[in-house]
């Protein structure tokens, strides 16, 4: 027998080495499908020579089209006389299909799944992803463990595969679940000790909604879509210098937290400028065009650069709101999907009309350096003050006529006063890059790429070919049009982009997408395992108007959320993957969340939404190598040092090493899903990192000054606030051996203990507190904050 431990290794390497799908398709049943079984492989192994590629294609077969597959390689019914598997089957090098030299090849079940699906007749199906959602008959489970549609789905595929729902999550679990996965942050020993007290029928349902009205829960989605989005505060290229663009942050925190719908975030960000009237806010929310990676070096070709602009902005583009790999067809139509060289050129033209080529000529090595158009703009918060005291110097101005000469000297007081705040408030502004449309420059196909190359036919704005035309009466399409297009669901792709936003938010609150593919749902990307549970959320997304935090309510709902992440041997072994959502998932938080973890539970966090960028310590001499120009860094001081992960400063080249030790991007491309890892850097940075020390050091503090008078009534309510549950009789005796060792060796060694406490700003130091006690008690809060159960969301 296998022991639980072989098993966790044998998973591991599995997935390491890329055999997640061979695991699912292994496991499907009932009768072979092209899009779910058969087109993945052909796609790995064939698609590169008898794909959409024209240009690369071998004896003019493709093996992605039916009727051309049909007419030379496969015979329905008939695996043994269909050329193409006497080609994959042969000994003979010179004959065998994939050639040896390309590096590919078939595994034994592979061919044997594809001899299958020939002689059940070889049927071929439109590809999903390019597909409108549709309606699912909603399986009936037979038993009474469903509450939601998402629940039936995923009950009746767990069936077919001999598994049955984990028992329900402990409450202390869920609500510390919840509140990571909704807001960033976990939930305090009030909010858990209320929920778990709580036994109202819609007490969990009153936690969901306050999560969802809390600001924190814009700051925590704000993370993953800047990680699409590539946001960063430094321009990435050359010097890296920093660029003005932090209120384009805190828009995305605003729209997130007024739930603005999807679509009219979409059509806000490609296209705000273009909207009529547009608002500030939209104006900022254009700067999404300005996101991109750009340099003004001194050898810089403005020609060669505007092409790297365009591919990188079309990369993005069709990886967030499409699933779509479109970056692929820069160079050569795409070979794994029916993107050609036009289609990519056509979508850049979209984009021409963009103002953005001002820095060639006027950016510098300043800090920030220049990137206009710019407009300075103030934050939410800052630009209703100014409205308050406008509304209040207007209110005063009425009164004037009164004659009373004493009220209009305190009149004209107050509104100097007034005046001299609001000027204050003013001076603070921010400058953020905005897409201001010019007349738009022309747009030619670059052979092979080569931006030096003027041959290629000049295109207009359009979509792929293979997916339609978008209806218009005017001469030239623009941005607006396309993100209309992007969201349009009955004539335009927004069933498509509904999808492939539904899958990501259902990643985000269960580990894993009903699609594995969070960011290709083409040819090389993994077909869902859970395609009609996709469709159907899909839909009813839309139909409740694109709102995320409604999607997200009923996700945290349904049953399959509120499950255990505990398992059986029998279960991880029959899904390791946890792709059949049996069980909920268990993994490190990401790095904000981290760093936000710690801040909050030490006490010390500064929960202010919005505002420049700030700088937390770091070690010395970390930005040497940058240069253009050569830098020092200069950490924040006060309150901006325990400001939350969203809001740390994103230099490109030299991401926070606290943050790229707990595998942030340096968002240079477009990230839709983090990888996981675990290594001893993660252990250092949380004991090393001056943050961190920090918050151990507010916690120590906390912990001292609370009611409790004991070192063991102390400890349990430390534990508590961190992990949020008791500690055990072992956990309780670690700990309190602990304590004593380093109160001895600090009472033995103070000025130990001095050095550790001066390290960190004054004003978590309360008076009070013996600098001794307050150290020995920092060694426990060092500990809680680096246990595996703290960073960890079960």
């Amino acid at each position: 027998m296998i022991s639980r431990c072989s098993w966790f290794w044998i998973c591991l390497l599995a997935i390491s080495h890329g055999f997640v799908a061979s695991v699912v398709a292994d496991d499907l049943v009932g009768e072979p499908s092209f899009n779910r079984d058969i087109r993945p492989l052909l796609s790995d192994a064939c698609f590169s020579c008898h794909g959409p590629d024209a240009a690369h294609r071998e004896a003019g077969l493709r093996l992605d089209v039916e009727s051309s597959a049909k007419e030379s390689a496969i015979i329905p019914g008939d695996s043994r006389g269909s050329e193409m598997m006497l080609r994959i089957t042969s000994d003979d090098p010179a004959v065998r299909m994939p050639p040896p030299e390309s590096g590919k090849a078939l595994k034994p079940e592979d061919v044997e799944r594809l001899a299958h699906w020939i002689d059940r007749g070889a049927r071929y199906e439109p590809f999903w992803a390019y597909q409108r959602p549709i309606r699912h008959k909603i399986p009936m489970a037979g038993t009474s463990w469903p509450e939601d549609p998402i629940d039936d789905f995923l009950a009746a595929k767990q069936q077919q595969h001999g598994l049955a729902p984990s028992a329900d999550a402990d409450r202390r679990t869920l609500i510390r679940r919840v509140t990571l996965d909704l807001t960033g942050l976990p939930p305090t020993e009030q909010d858990i000790d209320a929920f778990v007290q709580d036994s109202h029928p819609a007490a969990y349902r009153r936690v969901v909604d306050r999560l969802l009205a809390s600001p924190a829960y814009g700051e925590r989605m704000a993370m993953y879509w800047l990680d699409l989005v590539r946001y960063a505060d430094t321009v990435g290229y050359h010097g890296d210098q920093d660029h003005n663009i932090s209120p384009y942050r805190d828009y995305v925190i605003d729209a997130l937290n007024d739930d603005l719908s999807l679509d009219q975030f979409t059509r806000e960000q490609l296209a705000g400028d273009l909207l009529p009237e547009p608002t500030i806010q939209q104006q900022v929310a254009s700067g999404y065009n300005r996101l991109l990676q750009t340099s003004h070096e001194g050898g810089v070709q403005p020609k060669e650069y505007m092409a790297i602009y365009s591919a990188d902005r079309i990369r993005n583009l069709s990886l967030v709101w499409m699933g779509a790999t479109v970056g692929c067809a820069q160079c050569h139509d795409h070979k794994y999907d029916p993107y050609t060289s036009k289609d990519f050129y056509s979508l850049v033209a979209f984009f021409a009309d963009i103002d953005e080529q001002q820095h060639f000529k006027v950016g510098s090595n300043t800090l920030p350096t220049r990137r206009p158009p710019e407009i300075s703009v103030l934050s939410r918060w800052q630009q209703q003050r100014v409205d308050a005291i406008e509304a209040k110097m207007a209110e005063l101005d009425r009164f004037d006529s009164s004659g009373d000469t004493i009220l209009s000297e305190e009149r004209e007081q107050e509104r100097a006063s007034l005046a001299e705040e609001r000027t204050s408030i003013e001076n603070q502004a921010r400058l953020t890059m905005v897409s201001q449309s010019i007349e738009p420059r022309e747009i030619r196909i670059l052979p092979r790429g080569n931006w030096m190359d003027d041959s290629g036919q000049s295109v207009t704005p359009a979509i792929p070919e293979f997916l339609g035309a978008i209806p218009t009466s005017r001469q030239r399409l623009n941005r607006l049009d396309l993100a209309n297009w992007l969201v349009d669901t009955e004539t335009g792709y927004g069933g498509q982009t509904a999808r492939v936003f539904v899958n990501r938010y259902w990643y985000l609150l269960y580990g894993g997408g009903l699609s594995p593919s969070l960011d290709d749902f083409g040819g090389q990307g993994l077909p869902p395992v859970h395609p009609e549970l996709l469709d159907h959320l899909s839909i009813s997304f839309v139909e409740q108007g694109w709102h995320v935090k409604r999607l997200l309510r009923r996700l945290a709902f349904s049953h399959s959320y509120r499950q255990t992440s505990n398992t059986s041997p029998s279960s991880l072994q029959a899904d390791p993957t946890n792709q059949f959502f049996a069980r909920q998932s268990r993994y490190r938080l990401p790095a904000e969340s981290v760093r936000d973890v710690a801040l909050s539970v030490s006490g010390v966090l500064v929960p202010r939404v919005g505002g420049a960028s700030v700088k937390p310590h770091q070690p010395d001499g970390y930005y040497r190598h940058l240069n253009f120009p050569k830098r020092l860094y200069v950490p924040d001081r006060g309150s901006n040092q325990y400001r939350r992960g969203v809001y740390v400063h994103w230099q490109r080249q030299f991401l926070h090493p606290a943050l790229k030790a707990m595998d942030a991007p340096s968002r240079e491309e477009c990230t839709a899903q983090r990888p996981r890892s675990n290594t001893p850097l993660e252990s250092l940075a949380m004991l090393n990192d001056p943050s961190v020390v920090d918050a151990a050091i507010g916690f120590a503090a906390r912990i001292l000054k609370t009611p409790q008078s004991t070192d063991a009534g102390r400890l349990q309510f430390a534990f508590h606030v961190a992990t949020g549950r008791e500690p055990d009789v072992y956990e309780q005796q670690m700990l309190m051996q602990l304590l004593q060792r380093h109160r001895v060796s600090y009472q033995e060694n103070p000025a130990e203990a001095e050095a550790l406490i001066a390290s960190c700003d004054k004003h978590l130091v309360p008076a009070d507190i013996g600098v001794v006690e307050l150290a020995a008690w920092t060694a426990v809060t060092r500990t809680l904050l680096n246990l595996y159960e703290t960073l960890t969301r079960n």
